[in-house]
């Protein structure tokens, strides 16, 4: 790997949430950019902006390791006593946090550690809706779950669509439904929709 091609053979860490959340969907968003720019990616990103003008924090660093085969850019980067700790900031309507942004945090959290050659073992998310963070303690098994992941989205191929979501309470806000068509490929091609929550939708 060149570091010239390193943005495109290297997996953001945001991508690890979408892939948690729905492999499909993160297909539509890689190969077709056809997911648009829902409202809540908007929100967000005002959010950012705003966490980011306060209090003159350490914000927003961007990290990357070819090993990992991981990047991203962290949100925040506390120091408390010599210790860096990532937070990652989430809307959070639900006023809680989803396992995806668990696995999300543990992708940042190794980022780190990669780049000062220290263990990261806790990070925190923190919740606009409730103005609460949480700690989170990383442990071997969310970091398994982070190479495990960015395995499976490095071997992702545009002729192989994932398999419809298990879920498919996921799909009623997805933005990329339009393009993924979850009701209409169960009905066309029931085959499809063999173990996946969308057996008898058709």
């Amino acid at each position: 790997m060149t570091a010239s091609s390193f943005k495109d053979e290297l997996v953001h860490v945001s991508a690890l949430n979408e892939y948690v959340y729905c492999p499909r969907r993160l297909y539509y968003q890689r190969y077709h950019d056809e997911i648009g720019t829902p409202y809540e990616l908007v929100d967000g990103r005002s959010k950012h902006r705003g966490q980011a003008e306060r209090g003159g924090w350490t914000t927003e660093r961007y990290f990357r390791d070819d090993d990992l085969g991981l990047h991203g850019k962290i949100d925040l980067v506390e120091s408390g006593d010599g210790t860096l700790t990532p937070v990652e900031r989430k809307r959070a309507e639900s006023g809680d946090y989803y396992p995806s942004d668990e696995v999300q945090l543990a992708g940042y959290c190794m980022l780190l550690e990669c780049a000062i050659g220290e263990s990261v073992n806790v990070g925190y998310i923190y919740l606009y809706s409730s103005d609460q963070r949480h700690a989170i303690h990383i442990t071997d098994k969310h970091r398994r779950t982070v190479r495990e992941i960015v395995r499976r989205i490095s071997d992702m191929e545009v002729d192989n669509v994932p398999p419809l979501t298990d879920n498919p309470d996921k799909c009623e806000a997805c933005s990329a439904r339009t393009y993924c068509m979850p009701a209409e490929t169960a009905i066309l091609e029931p085959e499809k929709a063999n173990e996946t929550g969308w057996e008898g939708h058709g």
